[in-house]
């Protein structure tokens, strides 16, 4: 199977039996990410995460939406 990477444009192949590949065919919404770049982003997002300033803002659920 070959696969695009979204931010560089890199072509690259998978195995077609790999979860990986499984997941991108089933789901549609995932995106693959060269190594180069999954490791640039993960670098810096350890660097966010180091600087104590960073955080993940969930949305808040209403508990009685199933009343």
């Amino acid at each position: 199977m070959q696969v695009k990477c979204t931010l560089c444009d890199r072509i690259d192949t998978l195995m077609d039996s790999t979860l990986q590949a499984k997941r991108l065919r089933n789901r549609r919404i995932n995106m693959y990410l060269c190594k180069t770049c999954y490791d640039r982003i993960d670098a810096k997002t350890k660097e966010r995460h180091a600087t104590g300033k960073f955080r993940l803002y969930e949305e808040k659920r209403q508990d009685d939406q199933f009343i």
